[in-house]
């Protein structure tokens, strides 16, 4: 049986909803740098990390059974989000824009052959980051804004069935939230149509970036009705799309959500290209060595098992030479005994 973790979602904290037995967080508030969330997100699927990470709210857990999937959603603009039932959840310290590209590189560099699905999406900025098998499975996914808003108006969008209350279908603000929440309906879907891909052995990562809920409370105001209920709207959204993945990886998935009222630093990376296939090198900018590549634990079981392996076999084979009757075990001793004999 897998744990499912629920838990309220506060500003400027990192939140776990579902979680396998593998992977193991630990309940206490230790504050998690913001900088070091992409590092978590690594640990957890068993990849190693430039610097080590000495934040105690993940344990060592399994570390021959990893999630086949990773799934981080970050919701900007938001002070509280409260889910049904308490879980685990940590303070963020000094909230900073971060990527995932780390994890990606990491997955692309141990899994190549495989072409894991690697997503990563920020719809209100357009921004679209699709790699290997994610460009089939995706590849009708609505990623522009004027994509998104075509799709609410289809017959079969979250509109039909979504109580908008005070939410309104004519105001463009309004609609960014809604087109937000259709991405997380459709990625769900479109996975589903695709299930072989989610039983495969090759790690999947998906990072989805919603800032609906911050233009939502400008528009109208963090007080207003329209908020409380683009609030309760996204909650259950959240809820809805982590059970699905969950389930659509048999349980073997990590869904995390990271809630940040503002980041403390504008967000700085590259653009990236819809349907880029090439990977972007690892940014060094002090010149640094690794300590260690990406491979070490795969060198490290292949080395500690060898070992084990050979310790045993000396063994072995000193306890039968030990034990060894030299009159009956040893051909040498038989040819010399027969010689002797004919002489």
């Amino acid at each position: 049986a897998f744990s499912g973790l629920f838990l309220g979602v506060c500003g400027d904290e990192f939140s776990v909803l579902r979680s396998p037995q593998s992977v193991v967080f630990r309940d206490g508030s230790w504050p998690i740098p913001g900088e070091r969330i992409p590092d978590v997100a690594a640990l957890s699927m068993g990849f190693s990390v430039e610097d080590d990470l000495p934040w105690p709210g993940l344990a060592v857990g399994d570390l021959f059974h990893r999630p086949r999937a990773t799934v981080l959603v970050t919701v900007k603009g938001v002070d509280k989000l409260t889910l049904p039932v308490k879980g685990v959840s940590y303070p963020i310290e000094n909230a900073v824009p971060f990527s995932l590209d780390s994890v990606a590189n990491a997955i692309h560099t141990l899994f190549s052959e495989e072409t894991p699905v690697v997503l990563q999406l920020a719809p209100s900025e357009e921004r679209v980051y699709m790699v290997g098998k994610a460009n089939s499975v995706f590849e009708d996914l609505s990623v522009t804004l004027r994509q998104l808003r075509n799709r609410l108006f289809q017959d079969n969008s979250i509109l039909s069935s979504l109580p908008l209350n005070s939410l309104s279908r004519n105001n463009e603000v309004d609609l960014l939230f809604l087109s937000e929440l259709q991405v997380l309906h459709d990625i769900a879907s479109l996975l589903s149509r695709h299930k072989h891909l989610a039983k495969d052995h090759s790690p999947d990562l998906y990072s989805l970036e919603l800032a609906g809920l911050e233009e939502v409370g400008k528009r109208y105001g963090e007080d207003s009705q329209q908020f409380k209920d683009a609030s309760q709207i996204l909650v259950d959204s959240l809820q809805k799309f982590a059970d699905e993945m969950f389930n659509l990886y048999s349980g073997n998935a990590v869904v995390e959500v990271v809630a940040v009222k503002t980041f403390n630093s504008p967000l700085m990376r590259k653009t990236r290209s819809i349907l880029q296939s090439s990977q972007s090198e690892t940014e060094n900018p002090y010149n640094l060595a690794y300590p260690y590549n990406y491979n070490y634990s795969v060198i490290f079981n292949i080395i500690l098992w060898m070992m084990i392996g050979l310790a045993l076999a000396v063994i072995v084979i000193s306890y039968n030479l030990w034990n060894m009757d030299p009159g009956y075990d040893s051909i040498i001793y038989r040819m010399t005994n027969q010689k002797i004999r004919m002489d």
